[in-house]
């Protein structure tokens, strides 16, 4: 532990590695961006504007201008929204005078406070069309804040925010309706958590849950004056609380929103258009899969976009066996496919309507990496890449409004990212933005070797991706023990050419491997990549099995390919989804994994929540085999290596409970077994002082002492 303490600590204390990010906001106009930014000697951030093209700064909003009125307080800002027309600025600041929202007039320099009252929170589409108004909300309820006048219109009145919600709100094209979703929680069961305070006379707040197979939250779609008045609600045929919302939008027009609703199992999409006035709905877009259609909101690369006077609208879709974009007509007759056919669209990019192009991320050959094409919006042609072949990895863009320029970071899991400004579609860099290179320099002398990606062949055509650090002292004569990071589920890949490779844990798995240890990482079927629909949907029906075959199998693989790799000493970790899998490795695989330190798993899938699991595996009703095979519970006995549970007695996401559950289950059993409870601490495990450096010491404890380092 006394090699590898510092470089955790480094790692997780001190900071020492932490990469800088840029952000900025680019202009309507495209000529240039803002930036809010402290320079040398300075006290407090102003908003500095960039030209685009040349780079020349000027001061948008000068820190000698944010004195407060009749004080000599200077706000400090936390982050700005600027309005459509750029003449004003929505600055959250630090609180002063009774207020920490201030709005700034450019041309007269004035500064005056949001007078809306206590509690009244604005989002980044706060500014009206017009920039005269505010979109805000208090509690559960929306509002209009009137600048002119400092006049706050309720526009919802639902006293019982515990269990009604009014949000995913947005001005119409004229500013004149807002169009939100109303979320009624009420039949959703609640739950006790615990509530830090007196030691004795412990305290409970209750919370609501979506369990599988219960009640979902209900939900419908309003539209209501600017002026308020009553709500005009848009009537579904469905019944309430059996479906989910992707996304609601204005069609281009004022009359009408776009409703992008999605069955509660997400195996139905309807993409549906709602004229507020007249109370018609029709349908422009449907589609049906026996697993789902949609696989999780947070994991879908896009809603829908508007295009050709809103005639036309831009749309995701997999029914090919790929996921591609398509430009799907208002009623629905037409669909044509704009991206490449036999392969996946990773990501929407930006649409240049104005020159006919439409700009994505994709990697054909390679799952692992990230790049920017684009393809013709009518179809034709054959994308291209724009991204240079000589800059390997992974790629984000930040996209000026005429597509002409981007922010572009670039990271490899070896190299921190950088981010310069390039024109496109030549991808010509400008200037650079931000380099890392005081943080590059002192991770260089701990990227000794570089990380290994490779492709592992376990048969029945299925190649998985996997990546594997070596020790600094790495001799291919000898045979090293091997720690597994897995996560294995539909929500993230670990296997990533980027900076964050290995879900953010990428220094900590090369400190861990310079003690003598190769450290490994497997993307098995039903990962996100970009592999096609089939790889994707391979695991619905059960999470668990598949995983836990396929990353034993690659395992075994990967010692076939390297001799160094010694299968008498395996270790593996995960978190979330990655602590069931490694539950599972080790109840299902004895003969493969000798220790396990699994952090906030799901070992009863039963009790998780209905939003996520359910895409998947269904209710345990419809699918009791599915549910049985995927809870590591059921297969607790097998179980004969090290086994260290790691949870937080706050768990919202992964309860306490759940785990408890099993907890019980190898007591019963007579296993031995380690558990850790982190007290009031979340599924991150990172509120407290402290906490997240401990738990990080912990499993790098518990791998050395039950899994000792070194070659042999």
């Amino acid at each position: 532990m006394s090699q590898v303490e510092p470089r955790i600590k480094a790692i997780y204390e001190t900071d020492e590695f932490r990469m800088r990010s840029f952000n900025a906001t680019w202009l309507p106009d495209s000529s240039g961006y803002l930036k809010l930014e402290t320079t040398d000697g300075e006290s407090g951030p102003e908003i500095a504007h960039y030209d685009a093209a040349s780079g020349k700064r000027s001061v948008v909003v000068a820190r000698e201008k944010l004195l407060v009125p009749d004080t000599n307080q200077r706000l400090r800002i936390h982050r700005f929204v600027c309005s459509p027309t750029v003449k004003r600025f929505l600055l959250h600041t630090d609180e002063v005078g009774g207020s920490d929202r201030w709005l700034y007039e450019v041309e007269s320099g004035d500064l005056f406070p949001v007078k809306a009252g206590d509690g009244v929170g604005f989002e980044a589409n706060a500014f009206s069309p017009d920039g005269e108004r505010l979109l805000g909300s208090r509690g559960a309820d929306l509002l209009v804040y009137d600048i002119a006048s400092s006049q706050v219109t309720p526009l919802t009145q639902d006293s019982d925010s515990d269990a009604i919600n009014n949000g995913s709100a947005s001005w119409s094209p004229d500013g004149k309706w807002i169009a939100y979703v109303q979320s009624d929680s009420s039949a959703v069961p609640k739950r006790a958590v615990l509530v830090p305070g007196d030691p004795t006379y412990r305290t409970f707040q209750e919370t609501r849950f979506g369990r599988i197979g219960g009640p979902i939250p209900t939900l419908r779609i309003g539209v209501v004056g600017v002026n308020g008045g009553p709500t005009r609600w848009i009537e579904l045929a469905d019944e309430a609380g059996t479906f989910y919302l992707n996304s609601l939008s204005w069609a281009g027009r004022s009359d009408e929103v776009v409703i992008d609703k999605l069955s509660r199992g997400r195996d139905a999409r309807e993409v549906m258009l709602a004229n507020h006035r007249t109370d018609a709905i029709t349908k422009a877009y449907a589609a049906t899969d026996p697993a789902w259609v949609v696989s999780w909101v947070d994991m879908e690369p896009g809603g829908l976009e508007w295009i050709r006077g809103s005639k036309t609208f831009v749309i995701f879709s997999e029914r090919d066996g790929w996921r591609r974009a398509y430009v799907v007509s208002r009623d629905g007759a037409s669909q044509t496919p704009i991206t490449a056919a036999g392969s996946d669209l990773i990501a929407p990019g930006q649409i240049d309507e104005k020159n006919g192009w439409y700009y994505y991320y994709a990697s054909p050959t390679n799952a692992t990496q990230r790049y920017l094409y684009r393809s013709r919006l009518d179809g034709t042609g054959t994308p291209k890449r724009l991204t240079p072949p000589d800059q390997p990895g992974s790629h984000k863009y930040v996209f000026s409004p005429d597509s002409r320029w981007a922010f572009h970071t670039w990271s490899t899991f070896d190299q921190p990212p950088v981010t310069d400004l390039v024109e496109l579609p030549e991808h010509r860099s400008v200037r650079m933005l931000e380099d890392n290179a005081a943080a590059a320099a002192r991770i260089k002398p701990l990227i000794v070797r570089p990380t290994e990606f490779l492709q592992l062949d376990i048969g029945d055509g299925v190649v998985m991706d996997a990546w594997m650090i070596k020790p600094r002292e790495f001799d291919p004569a000898k045979k090293y023990p091997v720690f597994v990071f897995v996560y294995g589920e539909p929500a993230d890949q670990t296997v990533l050419d980027d900076w964050r490779g290995g879900q953010g844990f990428s220094l900590f798995h090369r400190a861990v491997a310079d003690l003598g240890y190769l450290v490994v990482s497997i993307d098995n079927r039903g990962t996100p990549g970009p592999k096609g629909a089939a790889w994707r949907r391979s695991v619905y029906g059960s999470l668990g099995p598949l995983s836990t075959d396929e990353q034993a199998a690659g395992l075994k693989t990967l010692a076939r390919l390297c001799p160094f790799v010694d299968l008498s000493r395996v270790g593996i970790w995960g978190w979330s989804g990655g602590g069931s899998n490694t539950l599972n490795a080790l109840f299902r695989k004895p003969d493969t994994y000798h220790v396990g330190i699994a952090v906030v798993p799901k070992p009863q899938a039963q009790y998780y929540n209905a939003e996520y699991q359910e895409i998947f595996m269904r209710t345990p009703k419809e699918n009791p085999e599915g549910y049985r095979t995927g809870s590591a519970i059921n297969y607790a006995e097998g179980l004969r290596g090290d086994l260290l549970i790691i949870t937080g007695s706050g768990e919202t996401n992964t309860h306490i409970e759940i785990t408890e559950g099993l907890v019980d289950r190898l007591i019963e059993l007579g296993k031995r077994f380690d558990y850790f409870v982190y007290p009031n601490r979340d599924h991150g495990l990172s509120e407290g002082k402290g906490t997240t450096l401990h738990v990080q010491m912990l499993i790098a404890r518990y791998l050395i002492e039950h899994l000792p380092p070194g070659p042999r």
